[in-house]
């Protein structure tokens, strides 16, 4: 378990290094060219991710996912405890390296999600059904009747490109809590007040695309 544990930890902390990264490199996401850069981010650094640590802990670094997989019965409660944990440590981490390298380089921002207040209903429903359709590729492309299973880390990061472009003009995109929590603790008062937005939506769509996937696989 301590080796998935710091597995989960690790890989978190690279997607929101990379992603979050990309994000306050490029200003925020105000050009094509900028959102396009920020979600192949995101997607690319699940990818690497999933080739290399996925073989130990199944690369979740993702509450949502790890959620949707217990649902879905592969994994034991106190197992999802452990990842969940380690999750948002390393989403923690990833921006506090972040903060620090921006902070010496003369740049703001850590790349915490937000909104409108206006549209919160708005972002609500972005965040869980986008995290719907990302977790029920994750259970799908993972699934033991899936017959090209070595292609699942691919199919897993170009769904995170294709949610992201869709959905960082409303949210920045979340998908996942973890990804959400450490930025937000970097930013201040108008990112910790909209995290729960980015806790309870992806949560919500990982409960649908468990259920909603067996059902389909039944």
């Amino acid at each position: 378990m301590r080796n998935k544990f710091l597995a989960e930890m690790i890989g978190t902390m690279v997607l929101v290094l990379m992603g979050c990264g990309a994000a306050v490199m490029n200003g925020g996401a105000t050009s094509v060219s900028a959102v396009l850069t920020i979600a192949f981010a995101f997607g690319l650094s699940v990818v690497a991710m999933a080739y290399t640590i996925g073989p130990i802990s199944g690369c979740h670094i993702n509450p949502a996912i790890t959620l949707g997989v217990w649902l879905s019965g592969r994994m034991p409660a106190s197992e999802a405890g452990v990842y969940i944990l380690a999750q948002i440590i390393g989403g923690i981490l990833g921006s506090a390296v972040l903060w620090a390298v921006t902070s010496m380089s003369g740049l703001e921002g850590t790349g915490a999600n937000g909104f409108a207040e206006s549209h919160l209903i708005g972002a609500l429903t972005a965040e869980a059904v986008f995290t719907f359709i990302f977790v029920l590729v994750v259970l799908g492309s993972t699934d033991s009747k899936n017959s090209a299973p070595r292609f699942a880390g691919l199919a897993i990061g170009l769904t995170l490109v294709l949610v992201h472009i869709v959905c960082i003009p409303l949210t920045g995109t979340s998908v996942n809590p973890a990804r959400s929590i450490g930025p937000a603790l970097f930013a201040g008062v108008a990112a910790l007040e909209q995290l729960w937005v980015f806790i309870v939506a992806p949560l919500v769509g990982a409960v649908v695309a468990a259920t909603v996937w067996k059902a389909i696989r039944a």
